[in-house]
């Protein structure tokens, strides 16, 4: 009798097993890293697509208030045609109008129906409560607490902007409506913390060259990947994100329509987008008890980034926090670093 296979996930696991992409960085010197982050850039770029029309962000501030030491404002901004970002803006009471003080963007996570509140430090209900509890998740608020400009945009599907009935799958149903159309949120979410930085541009208290980013979960893929192809970004903090797509996209299943654009393993692994930050600074944080992105995976991620810096001669500039916790913000090392980098 013939072997026969009806296992869909044995299927892709077999796929995956001798998986190598085509733009991996293979290289050592510095010059076969000019080489690679020249052409991989361009790629990337490609497998993104084309951005929205430029227009006018139209900002507006819909309430500033005092909340304790810090400045809390609401912040509404046009992105492209159809297309609104709220946005949580946080500054420190004391932070003077005079161009010198950095700024950093605060990307969230899951679950989408909390989108952008709980990093913002935003306690609406006991789930915001207990995301930030188990996550350490406010880490907009703090980093403004520490003196920073803080700027935590809605993603597109997140929050104020899911409106998918309650769907659990609000990700994979804004997937499937943007790629018959050849348009995928992580391309429309880049565009818009593209539309973030030119919105901090045109703020008072800001020096657009320092200018960092930062997240956590699916806010680690948006730092990674718009880090990757937007310069005005000067560092970046991921959390809880690099690590092979074999493990956790192809043997477990653990992404969702946001996270990706088609073709995307075929070129690239997440160190690889992770990779093309350098040589800016880069803080990579993974906890030892991560059940979303296990440690030896994030471990693996972090090895293949280590090598692309070090061809890239700015070993220097990346920083890895290993820390005892979940899929959560530690907070042993970014203040430091946005301090010493931006």
């Amino acid at each position: 009798m013939a072997n026969r296979h009806f296992s869909s996930r044995a299927y892709w696991n077999e796929k995956a097993k001798e998986w190598s992409p085509l733009c991996t960085f293979q290289g050592e010197s510095k010059e076969d890293w000019e080489n690679w982050k020249s052409n991989a850039t361009k790629q990337l770029k490609s497998l993104l697509g084309e951005f929205p029309q430029k227009v006018d962000l139209m900002a507006e501030v819909e309430y500033s208030i005092e909340d304790g030491d810090l400045i809390r404002e609401r912040i509404i901004f046009d992105s492209e045609e159809f297309a609104s970002v709220p946005c949580v803006l946080l500054r420190p009471i004391t932070m003077k109008n005079d161009r010198s003080n950095a700024a950093i963007i605060c990307c969230n996570g899951h679950p989408v129906n909390l989108g952008k509140d709980p990093v913002a430090g935003i306690r609406s209900t006991p789930e915001h409560d207990h995301q930030i509890a188990l996550m350490n998740y406010n880490f907009g608020e703090q980093m403004a607490k520490a003196g920073f400009l803080v700027i935590v945009p809605e993603l597109r599907g997140f929050g104020e902007r899911n409106d998918t009935s309650g769907r659990v799958d609000a990700c994979n149903i804004n997937y499937i409506k943007g790629s018959i159309l050849g348009i995928y949120p992580q391309t429309l979410n880049i565009w818009d913390i593209k539309c973030c930085i030119d919105y901090l541009e045109t703020r008072s208290e800001i020096d657009p060259e320092r200018i960092g980013m930062m997240g956590l979960s699916y806010g680690g893929t948006m730092t990674a990947f718009t880090t990757a192809i937007e310069p005005r970004i000067k560092a970046a903090n991921v959390m809880g994100y690099i690590n092979p797509f074999a493990e956790f996209g192809i043997a477990r299943g653990n992404f969702c329509g946001s996270q990706i654009v088609p073709e995307i393993y075929k070129y690239f692994d997440t160190h690889d987008i992770a990779g093309l930050i350098a040589p800016r600074p880069l803080l990579v944080d993974m906890g030892i008890y991560d059940e979303c992105f296990f440690i030896q995976d994030l471990l693996k991620g972090y090895e293949g980034v280590q090598k692309i810096y070090a061809a890239a001669e700015a070993s220097d500039k990346l920083v890895a926090d290993i820390h005892s916790h979940g899929h959560s913000f530690a907070g042993n090392k970014a203040f430091e670093f946005f301090k010493k980098n931006l």
